[in-house]
């Protein structure tokens, strides 16, 4: 009798510890919650990489480039039937602002399509001090918290797209909950910041000689590489070399090489211990 209840005794402690093991493993495997306060501080460091928290940054159009950028994450809004190998952002945006009940301003509701109304820089220029954005510019400052919201959202729907492109999806899964779950919030924000900065990485419109920069790729050259580093400088490596890449590959009347220190700026950003 007194072996049969030390069997079961172990049997119990066993089934206890698997038990254990299976909810530590599940909880490794999900996205942190973030608090109202680690939220803002999410949104506002993207601000800050954006627009260096400047409320006139949030109606841009960089030079270079043929669309302008709005809001605390610079969302790209295109022309009707403008055609870039970007992937557009700010029609989305706008449709969750509808979803979420918020009113959006009357001119934008008015546009065919809700398609970018300006033909080129310059006109967007000329229109900075006008009523449309001054209007766009003031309600994309109050409204903060909603393009927070989305934009951390787009990160909780990126991990199926970036698994399914994957050649090493469970590692990738795996690496991707493990940065997550690092140092929260600084893990999410590493995620979050990245993949509004240069997108999933899963467009075959996002590629220069056949090459991605986004998520995808960046988790993959972590997997490529092995270091001692914590996580997220590893991160933060790994962007930066993917980042190398696509200035390496870019057309050179695009040049993207008078992006490098910014871009290694933001990246620094993700460090264990970031310049901020």
């Amino acid at each position: 009798m007194v072996n049969f209840l030390s069997g079961m005794v172990l049997v119990l402690s066993l089934l206890l510890t698997a038990q254990e093991t299976s909810a530590q493993e599940n909880q490794a495997l999900q996205l942190p919650e973030l608090s109202d306060e680690q939220a803002a501080w999410v949104a506002d460091r993207i601000f800050a990489n954006e627009c260096n928290r400047q409320i006139s940054c949030l109606t841009s159009w960089n030079a270079g480039e043929d669309f302008p950028s709005l809001g605390i994450g610079h969302f790209i809004w295109y022309r009707a039937g403008q055609q870039e190998r970007f992937v557009e952002s700010f029609p989305d945006l706008l449709g969750y602002y509808v979803a979420r009940g918020v009113d959006i301003p009357a001119w934008i509701s008015g546009l065919d399509g809700w398609n970018s109304p300006w033909a080129s820089r310059d006109a967007f220029n000329a229109d900075q001090s006008g009523p449309r954005l001054t209007e766009l510019r003031q309600f994309l400052w109050d409204t903060r918290g909603i393009q927070a919201e989305f934009i951390i959202r787009r990160l909780q729907h990126s991990l199926p797209l970036i698994s399914a492109a994957s050649t090493s999806p469970d590692e990738v899964s795996r690496l991707f909950y493990a940065l997550a779950n690092a140092d929260v919030p600084k893990g999410m924000y590493a995620l979050i910041d990245y993949v509004n900065f240069k997108g999933e990485g899963v467009a075959v419109s996002e590629r220069y000689q056949g090459e991605g920069w986004g998520l995808l790729q960046v988790l993959e050259n972590m997997l490529q590489a092995e270091s001692d580093a914590p996580l997220l400088d590893q991160f933060a490596r790994s962007a930066r070399e993917v980042l190398a890449t696509r200035i390496a590959n870019a057309p050179p009347e695009r040049g993207e090489q008078r992006w490098r220190q910014g871009w290694n700026n933001r990246t620094l950003t993700y460090q264990q211990a970031d310049p901020e």
